[in-house]
């Protein structure tokens, strides 16, 4: 045991990390309450000396899940009765829920969208990418869940187009936030992915890259890899990498936003553990990350 004298002191001692909120600066509007969490300044001791765990996960309590997603509120200006969180149950689909009340049901799906004041919708993330919507002319807004499901079944280009029939959006009045998720730098997938893409999408070579592994051993000594497969060689399979974020851009640019009204986040989940919660780079073992989006009454 350390004496008195080299015991650290309360001062020495690494202060508790923050809690710390990410604004998109297209989406600063003075009638609307937006943010994407980090896993910095919670009361979850599962995933990290105080982890902010917004979602209801094995590992961690409903009251410690409540205590942080207030916590989370009152970081953004806003708590209840004012203002009422509705979630999904997410399921990585294309199924959108317009609502207009503050109603007990649990709602199934991975989209909501939404004119009603005091209302802040909430998408849940560890990897997908969180993308939130709202019509600056007629106030509407709207979260999206978009993991490879729900961007292969075009959730946000229908989030868009439920906003439209259900409020008169004009997708040119519209401006969206990409939040972070895993990035092209790390989400590899495998090329039956790559080919569930190409079916959907016509521009589906622009969302993929390939990445060979350098072996000097192979290129140095090649008649060391021959085989009887022809041309003579064993396969050299690439590594395959989707971006996720540069899919979601597209559907919207297709959906009739413009450009200069959609803002992505540069932080990648998955690099960016430190900061955020990495459903692949944690082996599954993460909290959950929640991005909001309202209007205020």
């Amino acid at each position: 045991m350390p004496s008195a004298k080299t015991r650290p002191s309360k001062k020495s001692r690494t202060p508790k990390s923050k809690l710390q909120v990410l604004q998109s600066d297209i989406l600063k509007l003075p009638w609307l309450v937006h943010g994407f969490s980090t896993r910095t300044g919670g009361s979850s001791t599962n995933y990290g000396g105080g982890a902010l765990n917004l979602g209801f996960t094995e590992r961690d309590s409903p009251k410690t899940v409540e205590h942080d997603r207030e916590a989370f509120l009152r970081k953004l200006g806003v708590e209840a009765p004012v203002f009422k969180l509705i979630t999904l149950r997410q399921i990585h689909s294309d199924i959108i829920h317009v609502v207009e009340d503050a109603s007990s049901d649990v709602l199934t799906g991975d989209g909501l969208v939404t004119n009603t004041t005091g209302l802040l919708l909430g998408i849940q993330t560890a990897d997908c990418l969180p993308v939130l919507l709202v019509d600056t002319k007629r106030r509407v807004v709207g979260a999206f869940h978009a993991g490879w499901r729900g961007t292969l079944a075009r959730i946000v280009k229908k989030g868009v187009g439920d906003m439209q029939r259900h409020f008169g959006t004009s997708p040119r009045d519209l401006k969206a936030a990409i939040g972070p998720g895993i990035h092209a730098c790390c989400y590899e997938v495998g090329q039956e992915l790559r080919e569930k893409f190409h079916s959907q999408f016509s521009y589906a070579d622009d969302l993929f890259r390939e990445l060979r592994d350098s072996d000097p051993v192979r290129e140095k000594y090649p008649l060391l890899f021959m085989n009887a497969r022809a041309p003579g060689h064993g396969p050299d399979i690439p590594k395959i990498f989707l971006d996720l974020v540069a899919a979601n851009t597209r559907q919207l640019l297709d959906a009739g936003l413009l450009a200069k009204n959609i803002q992505s986040s540069p932080l990648c989940t998955s690099c960016r553990t430190d900061l955020l919660f990495s459903y692949r780079a944690e082996k599954g073992s993460t909290g959950r990350l929640m991005a909001v989006i309202g209007l205020r009454p």
